[in-house]
């Protein structure tokens, strides 16, 4: 196995006991980049000196005596829209082009501060507003896509160019790219990691959070960029337990040390999660269900409120927000926005004040509905995304009851809800299609339950075993796969 090949745990354990020096790590990683952006393009800016430097840096620091800790010397990548102080944040747009920050943003400095090493800017969908990120191609398949729009952070990690990367998530943008590359995006609860130093999409919908690529890894990564005492969601129980849980988890393996999920009630979705959702992804999902319940968990069906309004609500309040963000440079410079961003913020500004105050009411009442129904269970699982990773350039799915929907609206459906009411999610590979293409399951937990989530999560995946690598190769080899109906969801 080549350095680059670790998981996180894995690679900090090697740094630790003193078989692996994080100068070896960073340099196997640089080698694997060189590899792959040739395919798949997962950088914007890359910082390999700067890397080197840092390696060299935290090597010293640990032969001294000075371990920071498991993100010591460990090569990571930071979505472009994460400042960093003398290196380029474009934030994918030609608007920033040539913009250098004089600061890191405060996830920045953590990560910095735990000893993490920089090799560069992930790309990104232009300022986040998109969920396909068109720069970077998909590792398992370089004819499709690999999500957005924190794309080049996932690709990075599923290809072996990252050990790690933080992303963000406005409407699924963290969730949606790990399933489509079979690695494990964490969205925190709404206020948990600082977004101060990162470009917004909208204020009250943005997280910040880690893609992996094992559970364990996004619990190390959460641990060194979350505030240790964050402000509870409007609706919530001070304590952030919602007067029904223990924010810290309940441990999920037995006295032997095996994965036992005993006692952990799953709430499986009866409706709006799986509908219109390609049936070999329903029935991946559904077999990660039934390998829970074979750990001990207690399924439970449950009825998603207000489901009918998800999407409305979503871009209610998505939608003005980003204008408003975006109003001096795109009154100043609009020819400088791609098309499909400057036509979203110009709609933007002809959306009603009342229509913006209306949605948030409607995410009042969602929060509420939530908070009930996580006093039933104690998680929901269900697909991320409803289908795979979509042909580069195609514009929509045709589900088998003939119902056409655009490509960004299908892969948003199911993660938006966790954004509207500010609850944490996580997505797992839980299987792959015919064409080896990834599926991902969401568990979507109560506020300021992550532990309870990786519980469970790190459970299923001691059991069932963590998604390999992306066996990355030349598109024209795997661009379109034989016999695949590439047009449709199966």
């Amino acid at each position: 196995m080549q350095p680059y090949e670790l998981s996180l745990a894995a690679a900090a354990d090697a740094i630790g006991a003193g078989r692996l020096s994080p100068v070896e790590l960073t340099d196997s990683v640089l080698a694997r980049i060189e590899a792959t952006e040739p395919v798949v393009s997962a950088y914007a800016a890359r910082t390999a000196e700067v890397a080197r430097e840092q390696a060299a840096a935290a090597a010293r620091e640990i032969a001294a005596g000075r371990h920071r800790g498991p993100l010591h010397g460990i090569p990571m990548a930071l979505k472009d829209l994460i400042d960093t102080a003398g290196v380029a944040t474009a934030s994918g747009s030609a608007v920033r082009a040539g913009r250098v920050p004089e600061r890191d943003a405060t996830v920045a400095a953590r990560l910095k501060q735990a000893g993490a090493v920089l090799l560069g800017k992930a790309h990104t969908h232009e300022f986040a507003y998109g969920l396909t990120t068109p720069q970077t191609r998909n590792p398992w398949a370089p004819g499709r896509v690999p999500g957005g729009s924190s794309g080049g952070s996932a690709a990075a990690v599923a290809a072996g160019a990252a050990i790690f990367a933080l992303g963000t998530d406005t409407g699924g943008s963290i969730r949606v790219p790990a399933a489509l590359t079979g690695t494990v995006g964490l969205k925190p609860t709404y206020g948990t990691v600082p977004r101060d130093g990162v470009a917004a999409l909208s204020w009250s919908l943005d997280h910040v959070g880690p893609i992996t690529r094992t559970v364990r890894d996004a619990g190390l990564v959460l641990a060194a960029i979350a505030d240790p005492g964050s402000d509870t969601p409007p609706g919530y129980g001070s304590d952030g337990s919602n007067g029904h849980g223990n924010r810290h988890g309940r441990g999920a393996h037995d006295a032997t040390g095996e994965p036992d999920l005993r006692g952990v009630r799953v709430g499986v979705p009866a409706d709006y999660f799986f509908d219109r959702v390609d049936p070999q992804v329903e029935a991946a999902v559904r077999t990660a269900l039934d390998r829970m319940a074979a750990l001990g968990a207690t399924l439970v069906d449950v009825t998603i409120p207000l489901h009918r309004y998800l999407q409305a609500v979503h871009w209610g309040l998505m939608v003005p927000e980003a204008t408003a963000y975006h109003a001096t440079e795109l009154g100043g410079a609009p020819e400088l926005y791609g098309d499909e961003v400057r036509v979203l913020l110009e709609a933007g500004a002809l959306l009603p004040a009342v229509d913006h105050i209306r949605a948030q009411r409607a995410r009042t009442l969602m929060r509420r509905e939530w908070e009930r129904l996580l006093r039933e269970v104690d998680l929901i699982a269900a697909p991320t995304v409803p289908a795979t990773a979509a042909l580069v350039g195609q514009q929509a799915f045709t589900w088998p009851d003939g119902t056409v929907e655009a490509v960004a609206d299908a892969y948003v459906r199911f993660s938006s809800p966790a954004n509207l009411t500010g609850l944490p999610a996580l997505s797992l590979p839980v299987g792959a299609d015919r064409d080896g293409l990834p599926i991902g399951m969401q568990l979507i937990g109560r506020p300021y339950g992550e532990a309870a989530l990786l519980d469970a999560a790190d459970a299923y995946e001691r059991a069932f075993g963590p998604a390999p690598l992306a066996d990355v190769a030349e598109p024209a080899s795997r661009a379109v796969r034989p016999g695949r109906r590439d047009a449709q969801p199966a």
